[in-house]
């Protein structure tokens, strides 16, 4: 039974939501004890019982041929288990993303991550800000020089300027290829 056809039985109070008796168990003892039924209202009950159980037998190989024949065709399709699982989380998905709960989240997490972005530029500039600050500042510029010294004196005749990185690369190289020890400063040269 489909869901069509089963919604449509329980409007039309086909389908029962109150216990059903058990199979074999006598209708009558089910009505209460104040009613007496006459044999002919018995025998009406247990043909209207037999009746039922037919039909019920009838729905159940219907069924069973109905998902048989569903299983045929999804075979023929090339739908297995597997495929239909990830239909039914795409769809799942896609009814989550339709949800305006889903989108209200998915604003905020957008304008958060704009607010974060434009936070780091920020800080990023900020930063680079203070590292051009310490880079013109006297103190670095004078430990610059005194690194441009020792290259020179390192290193000997070579054309003193470059930047930071070039003067320590440098010097770092000529100190690797010196077999010689470097002579003694003192305090006052550096």
């Amino acid at each position: 039974m489909d869901r069509g056809t089963f919604f449509f039985c329980l409007q039309q109070g086909l389908l029962r939501t109150d216990p059903v008796p058990e199979e074999g168990e006598d209708v009558a003892a089910t009505i209460g004890a104040t009613e007496t039924l006459s044999e002919e209202e018995r025998e009406e009950l247990r043909r209207e019982l037999a009746k039922v159980e037919e039909e019920i037998q009838t729905l159940s190989q219907v069924l069973a041929a109905k998902e048989k024949h569903l299983a045929e065709i999804k075979r023929k399709l090339g739908i297995n288990s597997l495929q239909e699982l990830k239909q039914n989380i795409a769809k799942g998905w896609q009814d989550v993303t339709a949800t305006s709960a889903y989108k209200k989240t998915s604003e905020t997490l957008s304008q958060a991550g704009q607010k974060a972005s434009a936070a780091f530029s920020s800080v990023g500039s900020v930063i680079t800000k203070k590292l051009e600050d310490v880079k013109n500042s006297p103190t670095f510029k004078s430990f610059e020089e005194k690194v441009e010294n020792l290259k020179s004196k390192v290193g000997g005749n070579k054309p003193a300027g470059g930047d930071f990185g070039e003067v320590l690369n440098s010097t770092a190289s000529a100190s690797a290829t010196t077999t010689e020890p470097l002579p003694e400063q003192t305090q006052e040269s550096l």
